[in-house]
């Protein structure tokens, strides 16, 4: 089944999350789409919650440490109890903001394993990574990151080519579709892989996308702030 994951980042509060809620299970009335994951801030994660379990929730991230004296930090077992599935490990802004390296998102990868979150793992080129033709290498690196997760477990790759993030400059499906046959050989031995793709992604560009990388759906950042968008990419 595809996966199409709502990235809210660091926007709505709780009141307009539930609005955003409403919304949305008004439009799913009318069918399509595939499985709809939603990762709101934390402190909207249960205004962000369906009772009809129509979507499931999301962390945008979490500790890397279980527990302990670490002011403002979330643990991934608090996430759990707060009612997600999923856990964004490794987001751009996270690497680029918090200086995240492997060794911190491979930590953060077994707390998510420890509390039975599902990752889902960022990966994806700089705009000067790329101009170097270093697209490849950068994968490759990143996914080391995910040497000691374990291959039976259930996992989902982002590809988020960073210069598409937010700029409104989307990759190409053949471009996306590149780097989906690279991470799916990088990562054969693992047996419930879905790869996604996220950068700029909007209706009118989502059908092609999907239909011509090979993607098993999308993590959607801006264009997740709308239901009415969100929906028309799950749907399209």
């Amino acid at each position: 089944m595809k996966l199409f994951v709502a990235n809210w980042k660091m926007h709505k509060t709780r009141g307009e999350a539930r609005e955003f809620g409403e919304e949305l299970g008004r439009r799913m009335v009318v069918g399509g789409g595939g499985e709809i994951v939603v990762a709101p801030p934390f402190t909207a994660l249960d205004a962000a919650r369906d009772g009809r379990g129509r979507w499931s929730l999301a962390c945008q991230n979490v500790s890397d440490e279980p527990e302990g004296a670490l002011t403002g930090e979330i643990s991934a077992r608090m996430a759990a109890d707060a009612g997600c599935r999923w856990a964004i490990v490794g987001h751009s802004e996270r690497r680029r903001v918090f200086r995240e390296g492997t060794e911190v998102l491979a930590k953060k990868l077994a707390r998510c394993r420890e509390a039975e979150l599902t990752p889902i793992f960022c990966v994806g080129e700089t705009a000067e990574e790329r101009d170097a033709g270093l697209t490849a290498t950068t994968l490759v690196r990143q996914v080391e990151a995910l040497a000691a997760d374990p291959a039976a477990l259930p996992l989902v790759v982002a590809y988020e080519p960073v210069w598409a993030i937010g700029t409104g400059r989307s990759a190409t499906a053949e471009d996306a579709g590149a780097a989906r046959v690279h991470i799916a050989q990088l990562l054969s031995d693992r047996r419930d892989l879905r790869i996604l793709y996220g950068g700029s992604v909007t209706p009118g560009n989502a059908p092609a996308l999907l239909s011509g990388s090979g993607m098993d759906g999308f993590l959607v950042g801006g264009a997740s702030l709308s239901a009415a968008s969100f929906w028309a990419i799950a749907s399209a």
